[in-house]
């Protein structure tokens, strides 16, 4: 190669960039084929798919009849051969691809409208200029008068030429990047939204499409592939974004969880097991939890339940829970929550994140660095008295976080072996979701003449026991018992309060009602009136709450069994008579009606 002339040239057209070598003795280029098709037609909409993914692609008709794809031109075999290697480790090109001197490429098809490229067999090489051949004149002209001398000029400055990187420069420097800096690009592309698939460190279509719209939004050519100032230009703003936000990895060993979390936004609270509590900092409005504790399936149902009764978790937006994790997505006006956990090994780890509405942009990327990022870490989770006193009961265990509470809860009894429930109807109607014992219901039909509603659970559920019905009315004066939650938000189980049957008529005299000399409270409305067998006489209705009825503490109205079982077996249910006879002891009444008489939330 001795002596020989090396030209680089830059070719431009139809978006075509590469580096062809021309002149006396110029170095063939090389080419790395990675296709061929049978048609022109097919050549050329294989040559548009390729094109997406690599910037460099071209195509010729071959001598054999047929179109080849090829990436190129290279400087020497030596790039190409190391371009093939690299391209086959990330599965990008087929396994028979080649490196080819060209030699059977003629005519070229691809880019569209493309020149002929100089060096390419069968291309024709451009003319050189015509020799000057005029003829001279017979009489030489006289020299022209000697014209003065010309004043010297002053030699310009040239400017500073700031060099240009060529794709196929871009190309040689992307090929050179090893896969964790691949893998840091495809993440910056996705903080920035141009990238949702897989962080694998492959450039394939769907990374090219990413780069190429991330180039359009910026202003640059979109040619799928980064320049070296590119490339910095988008990590270093992804690298601001995050430092406005503070995110930073945070390894909470005590709750054997590492993540990264926007201390910008959120700062240490304490420990609440089974919480890491990060409050709002500055006034953010952004709160964040590490969820960590020891279980088994059990415990991480118990866990979904009991996130969706804090007010962090607002009730509107989209669940899922199977037997290794769940997932709560919360949407309000006031407020937008994600939470995630996972069970393994026995120890259940997870996080919540909260914040206001506007900040949706800000916040997404904030959720997709601590998803990213979330990992258990050693084989331990919080222990449960860290940062609380021994003393602590269970329900204690949520102190600190404000819980969501019900518009209103009530009681009612089981009286089907579905999870049927019978309650007091008024007030349901307006209730966005109902559950029984925390597990949503919808109701199966409402009688307001009565004042009573029967529900039925979503999801079947298994009653340790239903109610059973009265077969003869009890007589006034008789004893009787309400089993209800009088204190739903401080006792998790029902209590009976004693009494007598005073009547068997509203407090208007409405026939199918009566009246009781029982203390009851706003959360027994709803609850199982019971004989001294255990055998339902009623239900408990709601006292008025408008303010036009004062009645006496222990002057409480329900409704009478046998208009139920009438109402009931009109929709389908069939009321369970009672065999039982006899007088059951105050404690052992309370072990039964603990069986069927549960706890009705309106939530909205």
């Amino acid at each position: 190669m001795t002596g020989m002339r090396r030209a680089m040239h830059l070719a431009t057209a139809a978006g075509l960039a590469g580096l062809i070598w021309t002149g006396p003795g110029a170095a063939e280029p090389v080419w790395l084929q990675i296709e061929a098709q049978p048609s022109l037609p097919q050549a050329e909409e294989r040559a548009r798919d390729w094109a997406g993914m690599f910037p460099d692609i071209a195509g010729f008709a071959m001598s054999t009849g047929w179109y080849a794809i090829a990436i190129g031109p290279f400087a020497d075999t030596a790039e190409a051969t190391a371009r093939l290697r690299t391209l086959r480790r990330e599965g990008l090109i087929p396994g028979d691809s080649y490196v080819s001197d060209g030699g059977r490429f003629r005519g070229q098809f691809w880019p569209n409208g493309t020149a002929p490229l100089p060096g390419v067999a069968g291309t024709p090489a451009p003319e050189a200029p015509a020799p000057d051949t005029a003829p001279e004149t017979a009489a030489a002209e006289p020299p022209p008068a000697e014209a003065p001398p010309a004043a010297p000029e002053i030699a310009a400055v040239p400017e500073p030429v700031t060099p240009v990187e060529t794709l196929a420069e871009s190309q040689r420097l992307e090929a050179g990047l090893d896969r964790e800096a691949r893998m840091e690009i495809q993440a910056a592309l996705e903080w920035q939204g141009f990238y949702n698939a897989t962080i694998d460190g492959a450039f394939g279509r769907g990374t090219r499409a990413a780069i190429a719209a991330w180039q359009a939004a910026q202003g640059f050519a979109p040619t799928g592939v980064l320049a070296s100032a590119q490339q910095t230009q988008l990590l270093a703003a992804v690298a601001a974004d995050r430092a406005a936000l503070g995110l930073e990895t945070v390894e909470e060993t005590d709750a054997g969880i590492a993540i990264d979390l926007p201390l910008g936004l959120v700062e240490f609270d304490r420990y609440d097991p089974p919480f890491v509590i990060y409050r709002a900092k500055d006034g953010s409005g952004v709160t964040a939890l590490l969820l960590s504790q020891t279980g088994d399936q059990n415990a991480l149902y118990g866990l979904y339940d009991r996130m969706q009764t804090l007010a962090l978790v607002p009730a509107e937006g989209e669940r899922s829970r199977n037997r290794s994790g769940f997932t709560i997505s919360g949407q309000s006006d006031s407020l937008h929550s994600w939470t995630e956990a996972h069970l393994a090994g026995g120890l259940i780890k997870g996080f919540t994140l909260a914040w206001p509405p506007g900040q949706e942009a800000k916040m997404a990327r904030v959720l997709a660095a601590m998803k990213a990022s979330f990992r258990p870490i050693g084989s331990t989770a919080l222990d449960p008295s860290l940062g609380t006193p021994m003393t602590v009961t269970r329900g204690d265990l949520m102190a600190g976080l404000e819980r969501r509470h019900p518009e209103f809860a009530r009681s009612g009894a089981f009286i089907d072996d579905k999870g049927a429930v019978l309650t007091a109807g008024a007030g349901l109607d307006a209730c966005t979701k109902i559950t029984i014992e925390d597990e949503e219901a919808e109701l199966a039909f409402a009688d307001p003449a009565l004042g009573i509603a029967v529900l039925r659970p979503k999801k079947p559920l298994a009653p340790a026991g239903i109610v059973t019905f009265e077969t003869a009315p009890t007589a006034p004066g008789a004893q009787v018992a309400v089993a209800g939650f009088s204190y739903p938000e401080a006792l998790t189980a029902p209590v009976l309060s004693f009494g007598t049957l005073s009547d068997l008529t509203g407090l208007a005299g409405e026939a199918g009602r009566a009246r009781l000399a029982v203390h009851t409270l706003a959360g027994d409305a709803g609850g199982p009136v019971l004989d001294g067998s255990g055998a339902l006489v009623g239900v408990v209705l709601p006292r008025a709450v408008d303010g036009t009825k004062l009645t006496p503490a222990d002057l409480t109205e329900a409704v009478q069994a046998m208009p139920l079982v009438q109402v009931l077996a009109e929709h389908g249910f069939m009321p369970t008579a009672s065999e039982a006879t006899g007088t059951l002891a105050a404690e052992d009444l309370a072990v039964e009606a603990q069986k069927f008489t549960v706890q009705i939330a309106c939530w909205k």
